[in-house]
């Protein structure tokens, strides 16, 4: 697909969010549709490094989590509006995904992922004792009047539709630059790219700079969504876990794996909670995570593939 037709799709995607949002449907339909489309941007900002430059990171709920109490910190502060609060949450977590990649990113493998559990720890430990932004007791946000569509469900799910696309737009940018070739070498054979003139340590300050920015963005808007903000929602495990599972599901050495693995994997968990039970997230998760990498490892695209040159 040319960038060209890649920008229309993009912009039909934006305006059947908007047309849906016109519609007000049920309200729950908004605020599963959010928490997929939030999947959409996590699998997609963690596959810039976990896919793209082999970088397995398991501190995604540390960067979400960050996103979501600097917008506390800049509402206490400033009654910053929603723009503001997700790009400063970006930046923030831009800043600590350099940061850690200057520390972490010559550590490799099983090393550099239990590196970004324990910042995962750190920053929660930091959190909970930080009373500004609730502590260990938590955060209530009074949610003012939505300035558009007059509803903070419609308001957040089409916000969701554009980051989701912004996301996805960039990640593809990426995959098909000089870049993403280079990320491509780096997850290969890192010491043979290393030899070819590849800049593999700016390229890995790259990714963790640009997926902890999308984290961040991820979780910025999260307060307005939840309203009461603690410690165990923002680092819950399955940020973590479908971080790596849905990129898995799809396929993590292109833009459209992650895509395809949250919404598959994001709608069942919606519709698992409705019918059944939230506590069997982590388990559907789990069995679907195990089936994929038996049978089919290289993930829903990998397997298509296969098949079709049989």
């Amino acid at each position: 697909m040319r960038p060209a037709r890649a920008l229309i799709v993009a912009v039909a995607i934006i305006g059947l969010g908007l047309l849906l949002a016109g519609l007000r449907v049920n309200p729950y339909i908004y605020f599963a549709g959010y928490v997929v489309l939030q999947y959409v941007v996590i699998a997609t900002a963690w596959n810039v490094l976990g896919g793209y430059a082999g970088y397995v990171n398991f501190g995604t709920p540390a960067f979400f989590a960050l996103g979501a109490y600097t917008s506390i910190a800049l509402i206490e502060a400033f009654h910053a509006p929603l723009p503001v609060l997700i790009l400063s949450g970006g930046l923030v977590t831009a800043l600590l995904g350099l940061g850690i990649g200057y520390l972490t990113l010559r550590l490799k493998g099983v090393f550099f992922s239990i590196a970004t559990f324990a910042l995962s720890v750190v920053v929660q430990t930091l959190i909970i004792n930080w009373d500004y932004v609730g502590g260990a007791k938590g955060y209530t946000l009074i949610r003012p009047p939505a300035p558009v569509f007059g509803n903070w469900g419609v308001l957040l799910f089409t916000l969701m539709v554009v980051l989701a696309v912004v996301t996805v737009l960039v990640a593809r940018t990426i995959e098909r630059s000089w870049i993403g070739r280079g990320l491509a070498a780096l997850r290969d054979n890192e010491e043979a790219a290393e030899c070819m003139g590849v800049p593999t340590l700016r390229l890995k300050l790259f990714a963790t700079t640009l997926s902890g920015f999308f984290l961040g963005v991820a979780g910025a808007p999260f307060p307005y969504y939840v309203t009461y903000v603690e410690p165990a929602s923002t680092f819950d495990l399955n940020y973590a876990v479908n971080a790596l599972a849905m990129p898995m599901i799809g396929g993590t050495t292109t833009w459209l794996g992650p895509v395809i693995g949250a919404v598959l994997l994001g709608t069942a968990q919606q519709v698992a909670t409705v019918t059944i039970s939230s506590e069997l997230d982590l388990l559907i998760v789990g069995v679907v995570l195990v089936l994929f990498v038996v049978l089919a490892p290289e993930g829903l695209l990998g397997l298509v593939r296969r098949l079709r040159s049989r």
